[in-house]
């Protein structure tokens, strides 16, 4: 199933993903930085939401209550809840 995520908080705006039974894939940030962007979503491919979760949640950019990494696990949460 497709989803679509509106970051709050961070330099990306939208987080485009799919989970198919369970797993991640297509994961595409919209803004932000694009190199390590392009990284996470790429490790990610193939993962367990679950475990993509574990992973991420609670990761913080500098001063910020959260980061790219951290929205993209509130993400999946959320997907996973619907």
């Amino acid at each position: 199933m497709n989803y679509q995520y509106k970051t709050s908080g961070t330099c990306s705006r939208i987080i485009d993903f799919e989970i198919e039974n369970g797993t991640v894939k297509n994961v595409r940030f919209h803004g932000g930085c694009d190199g390590n962007l392009k990284g996470i979503s790429s490790i990610v491919e193939g993962m367990k939401a679950e475990d993509v979760i574990a992973k991420l949640e609670g990761i913080r950019c500098g001063f910020k209550s959260t980061s790219c990494p951290d929205q993209l696990a509130k993400a999946l949460k959320k997907a996973l809840s619907e």
